[in-house]
């Protein structure tokens, strides 16, 4: 069965990104909503779009990815309230991805932290309202800082030629970042935050666009440097993401998911002071062991398989054991794959069903990442 295709109704509840106007010069043919901005997800060519993040390099508008902005006296303070990580050691220019969590140690969020000065740091969010939330705490705890939205707006350029194409849009100097490292610089004037970081496993860059008016001249400029590079466009890739174990937040996770349970806990400082929220629940999730973990899971069957909506049950012996919670036509191990969230009895070796559309599928349970 094939799914239908829903045209997307204009509305002021809905962003255009800064580069939409370049990505549907580029083809675009299909849209998700994250964080009430629309995100190209393909451009009619999967397979190939695959490819090019694997051996070349492809240009992703990831505007989606919201800045909150933590600037004042208790910038530093409040980042590490929300933040279960130590961020004693992070340095200016440096960034660290970070588990937010709740009180009751449940994850809202995994961004990226960047620290742009002692009083400034943005955290480049998934998919949830963290500005209301950051604004809320900063308001309870009485601290000095304004949290804002500011006019930010990443493009990815990611696959293993990225080092070649932001060296030729900026300089050799970007060779140099390590992960997670940024600085400033401008291009033609326009204003940018160069980073090495972005969702994939084949490495690469974000530009952080600081002018939202001038994102179409900032894609054809990196889109040009690009040629020899063979850049073409794509988006944060759904297989690609999957078989290198890379969770998606709020795809991955359901109201009631802990770091622990999905492999961040070595993103968790237990150490951390008690004011940081979650924290107490934290260490007692941690003392008492998660009740659920995740593993992958390969699908028996040589045909791909259509993802559904909502979550698919695990079951063994007849007995539900947990949720497939993403599933993906692996284009490098021609199998169906996905990740499992599962009871922490469950291991990898071990046969499972699952039930998709219905029917259940007979699969394996496998250790993460599918590939190295």
């Amino acid at each position: 069965m094939t799914a239908r295709i829903f045209g997307i109704a204009p509305s002021t509840r809905l962003r255009p990104s800064p580069y939409f106007e370049a990505t549907r010069a580029e083809g675009v043919t299909s849209f998700t909503v994250y964080n009430r901005m629309l995100m190209p997800t393909g451009y009619g060519d999967p397979e190939g779009e695959y490819w090019r993040l694997i051996n070349g390099v492809a240009l992703w508008d990831v505007a989606c990815e919201r800045q909150v902005e933590l600037r004042g006296p208790d910038a530093g303070r409040l980042a590490q309230i929300l933040a279960a990580r130590d961020l004693g050691k992070c340095a200016q220019g440096q960034g660290r991805y970070v588990a937010l969590c709740d009180h009751a140690g449940t994850l809202i969020n995994d961004p990226i932290l960047l620290k742009l000065a002692d009083d400034r740091f943005w955290l480049s969010i998934a998919d949830s309202n963290i500005l209301l939330w950051a604004r809320a705490i900063a308001d309870e705890r009485r601290l000095n800082v304004t949290v804002s939205e500011p006019d930010v707006s990443p493009m990815a350029v990611q696959g293993p030629k990225a080092e070649d194409v932001a060296a030729a849009v900026f300089g050799d100097w970007v060779r140099g970042l390590r992960r997670f490292q940024f600085r400033h610089a401008a291009v033609e004037g326009i204003p940018v935050v160069v980073a090495r970081s972005g969702w994939s496993k084949q490495g690469g860059f974000e530009f952080y666009l600081m002018d939202g008016s001038k994102g179409s001249q900032l894609w054809s400029i990196v889109r040009e440097a690009g040629r020899p590079w063979e850049i073409g466009p794509g988006n944060p890739n759904h297989c690609e993401r999957v078989e290198g174990g890379l969770l998606s937040y709020g795809g991955d996770t359901d109201d009631a998911t802990n770091p622990f349970e999905v492999r961040l806990g070595r993103y968790v400082d237990l150490d951390v002071p008690d004011e940081v929220i979650g924290i107490a629940a934290l260490r007692r999730i941690h003392a008492e062991g998660p009740r659920r973990h995740q593993l992958g899971v390969v699908l028996d069957g040589a045909a791909p398989v259509e993802p559904g909506f909502t979550w698919a049950n695990i079951r063994q012996g007849g007995r539900k054991v947990g949720d497939m919670t993403t599933c993906v036509w692996s284009f490098r191990l021609r199998r169906n794959i996905g990740f499992a969230l599962v009871a922490r009895a469950c291991a990898a070796g071990e046969d499972v069903e699952v039930v998709m559309g219905g029917r259940a599928v007979s699969g394996r349970l496998v250790d993460l990442p599918f590939v190295r």
